[in-house]
């Protein structure tokens, strides 16, 4: 079972101890030592104050976080967790992702997402109403323009008429995309037109927040699960999706101690209904309480999940 854990590109708070540059590299170096796949990232470029009143965060710009995690490691892949497409121009992500791509030898994972967030849409000005939409066009744009050959191509808010982009990604056919979100449409992108799917726990209390469906159980995992899986076979998918998923407690505000049983119970359950690849958060307000846990997974739970 392969494993991504996040960087804490979040905690602005605590920039000196766990996001500046120094951190970012000496985590990344950690969690490819330790054996995790990769590391992931998360993106709110100009969040709205009213959301961090209640409880949002900043985040540093999740392709140059990537960007130095890259150079102070040479296997670790590189997630985004979630990037959300509609926030720029299609081309402009097309070109960030495949320069990391190039620059890192093929190691970048495109986790996208539509989005909830719509006062920020509004400051980045772009129109809520059309961000599924504008993600499913920049999912085409994004392929189109990593043939590095010449597109042709329209959109609501752009118009290739022959535009040509290097370098090419160092993947073959550009790095793999992951759809974040657990609406039917989202399943639909992922199926459609995506490599992975990335659902979320989301409890009844935040769902109209986060504006996705409600998943707090893993029965709620299941039936999600299922539902793709059958969606994959009546589109006529022959290609197997990456079905991604965290341990239950460890997101990405939980400050738990990392309980090794607990992680290899619940990743052992994620496997059982269908789930093949987990990102995880680890907690740790100092650095070096957050590199302890990263030696948990080490020594204790990467051995037993290792035939998974």
């Amino acid at each position: 079972m392969k494993v991504s854990v996040g960087l804490p590109t979040h905690r602005i708070d605590q920039f000196d101890e766990l996001a500046n540059a120094s951190a970012i590299s000496e985590i990344s170096i950690a969690a490819q030592e330790a054996g995790f796949d990769a590391v992931f990232v998360t993106e709110h470029p100009f969040p709205a104050d009213e959301w961090l009143a209640k409880g949002g965060h900043h985040t540093l710009d999740p392709f140059v976080a990537l960007a130095f995690a890259a150079a102070a490691t040479t296997t670790l892949r590189l997630e985004t967790n979630l990037c959300i497409a509609a926030y720029r121009n299609p081309f402009l992500l097309a070109k960030a992702v495949a320069t990391l791509d190039a620059l890192s030898g093929g190691r970048t994972i495109l986790g996208l997402g539509a989005g909830y967030l719509e006062n920020e849409f509004a400051a980045l000005g772009v129109d809520f109403s059309e961000r599924n939409e504008l993600t499913d066009e920049a999912i085409l744009a994004l392929r189109a323009a990593w043939t590095g050959e010449s597109v042709v191509l329209s959109g609501r808010h752009f118009t290739a008429t022959g535009n040509t982009m290097l370098p090419k990604p160092a993947t073959p056919n550009g790095p793999p995309i992951w759809i974040g979100g657990n609406a039917t449409r989202a399943m639909r992108r992922a199926v459609e037109l995506a490599d992975g799917w990335v659902p979320m726990p989301n409890s009844a209390r935040t769902a109209a927040r986060v504006r996705t469906p409600i998943l707090e159980t893993l029965d709620d995992l299941h039936a999600r699960i299922e539902k793709i899986m059958t969606m994959a076979v009546d589109h006529g998918r022959d290609d197997p999706l990456e079905i991604v998923f965290m341990p239950l407690g460890l997101d990405m505000f939980t400050n738990a101690p990392v309980v090794a049983d607990a992680v290899i119970a619940s990743i052992r359950s994620l496997v059982e209904v269908g789930v093949t690849y987990v990102t995880t958060s680890v907690p740790g307000d100092t650095r070096a309480e957050l590199l302890r846990n990263l030696e948990v997974f080490r020594d204790e739970i990467f051995p037993a999940i290792s035939e998974l």
